[in-house]
């Protein structure tokens, strides 16, 4: 089956005949969920529409009705074929979401979930506890639908995305020393204020607008044969593996996260979602420490293989996709090329794949450092000591046979007064610049050959 643009209005239908009463536009409000949270009688509040007892399964449907409701206010983002296809042995295939105008993915579920509220829950707004790209899409659509958007960030939040959310007229409010004490705050000044708090990867409008992205990408690659998504919360990977597989069933759907916080992983362990310790990660968009209910009721059937990687290989794949893709994105959105790159998918060489470039909203700071990580992890930036004669034209010595083999000095220190053996020599610490690994794997062995104390420094297993 293919989908066809011109189809979405035969198949879109309202959400309330599709698959679940939905509170915002249903019409029979006895039967229906308060949409704003209630108190849970402990000092917490909960979220109706994210009841893990009561989960929510998302229908091919939903997909179809947010493709048509939100067709011309959200980007068809192009799908191009990579220039490390060739390297990677397989057709690798970019959904460059990170061009959306506020830079993610998010924009899809958020308007979404914007136009499809209730006139007066519309006029009253909406309220969500975010840090990053769920703050900017719903400050960005709610401006533009004239829909008050108010945002509950914690303390570490980046000033940037402060200020973007502030410019598309949210109003912001300072609160928590992490993302689940503002979320506890955001839910309580819902149910005082009667908002419709908006969960960024687990409502099921949210799931739905995220969909899209599938259809989009078995319109552009229509001989697909997976599709490797990063994951957080999971409202990505629910929405694109309902949309491919209802269309294409034979389409291999995986899962990335980073080791840092395998929430996904450990929820299919269990059968249900649980907690797990979210450390900290170049992905930081992906360190939700529990997959929503919502998300994971309708995923888990679909996903046919979820996976790790390792931070080393996310910078890689930050380094790679600025280097030969020409495209900044951040570390959630490169998940999905570090499995690639670190060969933990073999079973798609030659085939076509598709890796979704979800968000590019990563800090300049945070860019430079991974860029000199991936270079480290690479091989093409490294760091060794060196004992050599304190005498004179002992470092110089050592400079000269670095130059020979052609490796370029970034910084080079050296240092006497640590050292416990020979009086007259000296220590040399020298960060260079390579070619690639079997350069510095050169280098190396020429120093050894002429050097009794040499040490290269790790950049951590990537093999």
């Amino acid at each position: 089956m293919m989908y066809n643009k011109d189809s979405l209005r035969k198949i879109a239908m309202p959400a309330e005949e599709v698959n679940f009463v939905c509170p915002y536009i249903g019409d029979d409000k006895s039967s229906s969920p308060s949409p704003t949270p209630m108190s849970n009688g402990n000092g917490g509040y909960l979220d109706p529409i994210c009841d893990p007892s009561n989960p929510i399964r998302i229908k091919f449907q939903d997909i179809c009705s947010a493709a048509y409701t939100i067709k011309g206010g959200v980007i068809s983002t192009p799908c191009m074929r990579s220039h490390m296809s060739s390297t990677l042995g397989c057709n690798v295939y970019f959904k460059k979401d990170f061009l959306q105008y506020t830079g993610s993915f998010k924009e899809r579920g958020a308007r979404y979930m914007l136009m499809m509220m209730a006139p007066e829950h519309k006029h009253k707004g909406v309220i969500a506890a975010s840090a990053g790209n769920h703050a900017l899409a719903l400050s960005y659509h709610g401006q533009k639908l004239g829909i008050p958007v108010t945002v509950v960030m914690p303390i570490i939040a980046p000033i940037m995305k402060i200020t973007m959310c502030e410019q598309f007229g949210a109003n912001i409010i300072i609160k928590g020393t992490d993302i689940g004490e503002s979320k506890e705050h955001a839910l309580q000044l819902a149910e005082e204020n009667e908002l419709v708090y908006v969960n960024g990867y687990d409502h099921p409008h949210i799931i739905a607008g995220q969909g899209t992205m599938g259809l989009e990408i078995i319109d552009q690659v229509p001989d697909l044969d997976a599709v490797i998504v990063p994951v957080g919360g999971g409202g990505l990977i629910a929405g694109l593996a309902l949309a491919v597989k209802s269309l294409k069933p034979e389409v291999k759907v995986i899962g990335v996260e980073s080791e840092r916080c395998p929430s996904f992983t450990s929820a299919m362990n269990a059968g249900h979602p649980v907690q797990v310790r979210a450390g900290s990660t170049l992905a930081d968009g992906l360190a939700v420490p529990k997959v929503g209910v919502n998300a994971f009721h309708t995923a888990s059937h679909l996903v046919d293989k979820v996976l790790v990687v390792k931070e080393s290989f996310i910078a890689l794949s930050i380094l790679r996709l600025v280097e030969m893709d020409k495209s900044v994105v951040e570390g959630a959105g490169a998940c999905g090329l570090a499995a690639l790159i670190a060969g933990l998918l073999p079973e798609l060489q030659g085939k076509n794949v598709v890796l979704p470039l979800c968000g590019g909203n990563i800090d300049t700071t945070v860019l430079g450092r991974c860029l000199e990580r991936g270079l480290a992890v690479d091989g093409r930036l490294i760091k060794f000591t060196v004992t050599v004669s304190d005498r004179p034209g002992g470092i110089s010595e050592l400079v000269k046979l670095i130059s020979m083999v052609g490796v370029s000095i970034k910084d080079i220190i050296h240092e006497r007064a640590w050292l416990t053996r020979d009086i007259f020599s000296v220590q040399v610490k020298v960060v260079g610049e390579t070619r690639d690994r079997a350069h510095a794997q050169e280098l190396e062995n020429t120093l050894r050959s002429n050097y009794n104390e040499v040490h290269f420094v790790s950049t951590g297993d990537t093999s």
